[in-house]
């Protein structure tokens, strides 16, 4: 029983850690690309600029990190870190399963599908 509790803190622990590491790669890249420009004009945003299929898509952050794009990198690191919780709840679920705490596997299990299912609603 312990085995498993100390899992799911070393998979907290290390899930934050990655998606911090990933952000950090990312603002290094950022600012060695970067670092030099100047300030840009934010008092308006032009949606002609942005470019959301590479940073909304798994595909298109896949190939941005093969590209070394700094954005990229940081989104991947939000990604990350936003898959660490699932992870844990679903580790939780699984030791509430093998223990048959069923009461505890059910909300475990709604707490989960609530989480995919926002994740997944556009």
């Amino acid at each position: 029983m312990k085995d498993i509790k100390q899992l799911i803190g070393n998979t907290l622990r290390i899930g934050v850690f990655t998606a911090c590491f990933i952000a950090l790669v990312g603002g290094i890249i950022y600012l060695w690309k970067h670092g030099a420009d100047p300030m840009p004009d934010y008092s308006h945003f032009s949606y002609s600029d942005a470019h959301p299929e590479e940073y909304t898509t798994l595909g298109g952050i896949w190939a941005g990190i093969l590209d070394m794009n700094a954005y990229s990198w940081i989104q991947a690191g939000v990604i990350a870190l936003l898959l660490t919780p699932i992870l844990r709840v679903t580790l939780s679920l699984f030791d509430f399963l093998r223990e048959r705490d069923w009461l505890y596997a059910f909300i475990t299990s709604v707490v989960l599908a609530i989480i995919i299912s926002n994740s997944l609603s556009v």
